[in-house]
């Protein structure tokens, strides 16, 4: 008996360690510019992870001080939490699922079209309403502005390895033609009929390409690729998650198995 509450309270302990990536990922997508402006996906994790952690640690207490009540509300609300997390790892999958790009004229970088990626993200993040919250947000950093620091030569800039969200935001579309002058100032051509973006594009440093569909196309591009990072680890903690759940539910099964078939002391005759 006391050897399978040590057990269940430390698969409890284990399971609170797993939700330390849950949390961590959240916390690193606040962190990054483009999810800290979209705000979908970093606190559903940081929720999901808090919520685990609460009920591991009521797990471990019940195993530790063989509190059976608690333990029930653990291996059931346990059981909740791994399908949210499941559905929350499947949507991320079906989401990244694309958005893959194509090569930019005369360029060594990939361009994106708004209908590359999911139609529920797209909603979620090009709706004018929204836009116009996440654009706003969006022209606050200092993802454009750095690149007039990093680069002076043209072909240290078109050699570089930016964002896709700086190649669609903080510079017009390759197959506009305007010439460089630095990364965001461009000479205008005279023809800026190839697509809508041209025409949107200013060298105004408040205002670049922030109205193209480049620029929401570039935003959809950095967010499926890191919630595509995002998506392994949660993976990879998800089945570690079940394993270490499975275990810790046959433990408990089979205490109470136990339980229930252990001898009864007999009372003496007084």
């Amino acid at each position: 008996m006391a050897t399978n509450n040590t057990i269940i309270a430390t698969i409890n302990f284990i399971t609170l360690l797993l939700s330390i990536p849950i949390i961590g990922a959240g916390i690193w997508l606040t962190n990054e510019p483009d999810n800290s402006c979209v705000k979908i996906l970093q606190w559903p994790l940081i929720i999901l992870g808090i919520s685990i952690s609460v009920v591991a640690l009521l797990g471990f207490v019940g195993g530790c001080w063989r509190i059976t009540w608690l333990l029930i509300f653990y291996l059931v609300a346990m059981f909740i939490l791994i399908v949210l997390f499941a559905c929350l790892v499947v949507l991320i999958y079906l989401i990244t699922n694309k958005g893959s790009g194509h090569p930019a004229p005369g360029r060594t970088y990939l361009e994106h079209d708004l209908d590359d990626f999911s139609g529920w993200l797209r909603r979620k993040v090009v709706s004018p309403n929204k836009w116009d919250r996440i654009r706003a947000c969006l022209n606050s950093t200092d993802m454009c502005s750095e690149l007039n620091q990093r680069y002076r030569i043209a072909q240290d800039f078109f050699n570089s390895r930016l964002t896709s969200i700086q190649y669609g935001c903080c510079m017009p579309p390759a197959e506009c033609g305007y010439t460089y002058i630095n990364p965001t100032y461009w000479l205008t051509p005279n023809n800026t009929a190839a697509s809508m973006d041209c025409l949107q594009w200013s060298n105004d440093q408040m205002q670049l390409c922030f109205h193209c569909d480049s620029c929401k196309a570039g935003l959809l591009a950095n967010l499926t690729k890191e919630w595509r990072r995002v998506g392994i680890i949660l993976f990879i903690t998800l089945v570690v998650l079940i394993c270490v759940y499975l275990i810790g539910f046959c433990c408990a099964l089979r205490k109470s198995k136990t339980g229930d078939t252990s001898p009864r002391p007999k009372k003496e005759n007084t």
